[in-house]
């Protein structure tokens, strides 16, 4: 049986793979350490989703393993060998704000843990497919001097710029701009697993994400925007919503959906490839429009503060161009509308 081992199996991206591939006949073998409840608190926390793998999926394993240590994470990767076929790595300290309180272990878990995965597969499963999920973060702050017009909630991207239509792709730079400490430590994660794929000739990929959610987010302030805004308004826990006058953009995609993307690279894999995922024009919102919604579908007002800080590194308005990866796998394409997601993510909450 092939296996698919997958790092921080059970955060949101983690765990949706793992009821994927399980269900694609495959052997999981899970890694998470629950860092998560470390960075955010207890309400972060990412054990209901541990204890919900190992009810519901036949063929999973959990270990208890810190990316970061080298002599596990071997040891891990040499009792399976060739067997593993994929690698699924989502395994991140995920905040900027938070990198910044302690960078050598935003560095240490990023990218560190990332170079470790990376060696692992190449030299106990070489010819696995190495699957990364990185972020638009590596963009720094360059998108917010895109040409942007203020409109009435939202911000947006001059009708006559190039990247209007369809969002920004992958030609953008990841230079000279501030990325945040938490951008700059994925910067060298997401360069490592291209260099691996280039250098190694490994069957490496660099999906960019947006906004990344679903029902299994464990949503907390500095992480994760929606799956908290939606568990603020259902609890009537206060909301602050950071710079731009709460119009700033995000496009969402839904965890099925990229994952779904995995499966099609993981059929035809393609070497040391990057692209950017997101909700692109199908699936994208402000903090504005997102609160407007949530507050329709919930009937409960949500009590928000507006702050004239803005997080530092934040964009001001980002859409994903997916094109690229449609054209490599045409027969991929985005499901969930954000208003399915809001809904979905409720339900999960309620």
């Amino acid at each position: 049986m092939s296996i698919a081992l997958i790092t921080g199996c059970s955060g949101l991206i983690g765990s949706e793979s793992a009821r994927f591939f399980h269900a694609q006949g495959m052997e999981v073998v899970g890694i998470d350490n629950n860092m998560r409840s470390y960075f955010f608190g207890a309400d972060a926390s990412t054990a209901w989703n541990t204890e919900q793998l190992k009810i519901s999926l036949k063929d999973f394993s959990y270990n208890n393993l810190d990316i970061r240590d080298q002599e596990a994470a071997f040891s891990l990767f040499k009792k399976y060998g060739q067997s593993i076929t994929v690698v699924i790595h989502t395994a991140a300290q995920p905040s900027h704000d938070w990198a910044a309180r302690e960078p050598f272990t935003d560095f240490g878990v990023n990218a560190q843990g990332t170079l470790v995965m990376l060696e692992a597969t190449r030299q106990f499963a070489p010819t696995a497919s190495f699957i990364f999920t990185s972020t638009n973060k590596v963009y720094g702050d360059l998108p917010n001097t895109l040409p942007l017009i203020e409109k009435e909630t939202r911000w947006e991207l001059d009708p006559a710029h190039k990247w209007a239509e369809h969002g920004i792709d992958e030609t953008m730079s990841i230079d000279q701009s501030k990325h945040s400490i938490f951008g700059a430590s994925k910067v060298a994660a997401d360069v490592m697993v291209q260099e691996y794929g280039r250098y190694f000739g490994m069957n490496t990929v660099v999906m960019r994400g947006g906004c990344l959610t679903g029902p299994a987010h464990s949503g907390a302030e500095l992480h994760g925007f929606l799956a908290y805004l939606i568990k603020c308004a259902l609890a009537g826990k206060p909301y602050t919503i950071y710079g731009y006058k709460g119009k700033q953009v995000r496009d969402n995609i839904h965890a099925a959906d990229l994952v779904n993307a995995f499966w099609h690279y993981y059929q035809n894999p393609r070497s040391a490839e990057v692209y950017n995922m997101g909700g692109s024009r199908f699936s994208n919102c402000s903090m504005l429009e997102a609160i407007s919604e949530v507050e329709e579908k919930t009937g409960k007002k949500l009590n928000y503060i507006m702050s004239d800080q803005a997080r530092s590194g934040d964009h001001v308005w980002y859409i994903s161009d997916v094109r690229k990866f449609q054209r490599d796998y045409p027969q991929w394409k985005l499901e969930h509308s954000l208003s399915l997601i809001i809904d979905e993510i409720i339900a999960a909450n309620k």
